[in-house]
């Protein structure tokens, strides 16, 4: 029964997706479609047993590593059995890549998708109120913590979105290197960037199976100048990127500061808010097992 040997487990909104399918072009690395099949983390999901979550990986060959992706492991504490499930059921050398960027950026990132997919109405300064995962998903130590307990930090890659975004072919050789692959990556630039947020429509189902109706897409194209097309997409799209307030985002640096500053003690680094898109540009980080030991 084949189960992965690597996962990555997040942050939700730090190039998870492209990071997936850049590994899924190596040849000898084997990616599960869907990308994030959600298995230890949902209820719904894991109802469905091992048996179908190893078929997912029944394609690979022999020798491939085989991969996925599920943000929804890294989201404490809206599903809090993963890792315990994980433990049940996953090798104990499974190999696990967490991405972070900064937190309030991840934040309004999530914000913008929960807009769209309608999870969201409110206006951010009031959504951080309301939906508390906002904050809790970008407390990147909290999120951590409990892979170190279970598998430990040695089979935990840090890896931060702003060098990976900078440097991706290092990089993507460095996550090669810590999964135990042995070809020679190569990132593919032609790639775009998946799941960009800021790209996507507020989701309406009246407004898809009108225009998915059968003959309607093409003939909307031959009958409606592209202009005008997109000048109707922008109604269902957000017109400006949210804003916190001065208060909510001062608000948010004191949380995110207090996770950085546990987080900066395991890496061995200073780590801020408002150092942490510097740090990260330059740092290709490795825990430092002293240091989180005899940190409280």
């Amino acid at each position: 029964m084949r189960m992965p040997d690597f996962i990555i487990i997040g942050a939700m909104k730090c190039a998870t997706s492209t990071l997936h399918e850049q590994l899924a072009r190596q040849p000898g690395i084997f990616m599960s479609m869907p990308k994030e099949p959600y298995f230890f983390s949902n209820d719904e999901v894991w109802a469905r047993g091992i048996d179908w979550y190893a078929s997912l990986f029944a394609q690979a060959p022999t020798h491939a590593l085989c991969g996925e992706s599920s943000t929804h492991y890294t989201k404490l504490p809206t599903y809090p059995l993963t890792v315990h499930r994980m433990t049940k059921r996953l090798k104990t050398d499974t190999r696990f890549i967490y991405i972070m960027r900064h937190p309030i950026d991840r934040l309004i990132s999530q914000y913008i998708h929960e807009w769209t997919q309608c999870v969201i109405s409110s206006p951010i300064d009031q959504a951080i109120h309301q939906h508390p995962e906002l904050i809790d998903y970008s407390c990147y130590a909290m999120q951590l913590e409990p892979y170190f307990e279970a598998y430990g930090q040695e089979n935990v890659l840090p890896v931060f979105f702003d060098r990976l975004s900078s440097e991706p072919q290092p990089e993507l050789e460095r996550v090669c290197r810590f999964i135990g692959y042995d070809g020679s990556p190569q990132w593919d630039a032609g790639v775009e960037g998946q799941n960009v947020s800021s790209q996507r429509m507020r989701a309406s189902p009246l407004r898809d199976a009108i225009i998915n109706l059968p003959g309607l897409k093409t003939l909307r194209r031959r009958l409606v100048p592209k202009p005008w097309r997109e000048r109707v997409k922008t109604l269902w799209m957000m017109k400006q990127r949210p804003q916190l307030s001065d208060t909510n985002r001062d608000r948010l640096r004191a949380i995110f500061d207090k996770d950085l500053s546990l987080l900066g003690t395991w890496l061995g680094i200073d780590l801020s808010c408002e150092n942490f898109k510097r740090v990260a540009k330059h740092s290709a980080p490795e825990w430092c097992v002293e240091s989180r030991a005899a940190a409280p």
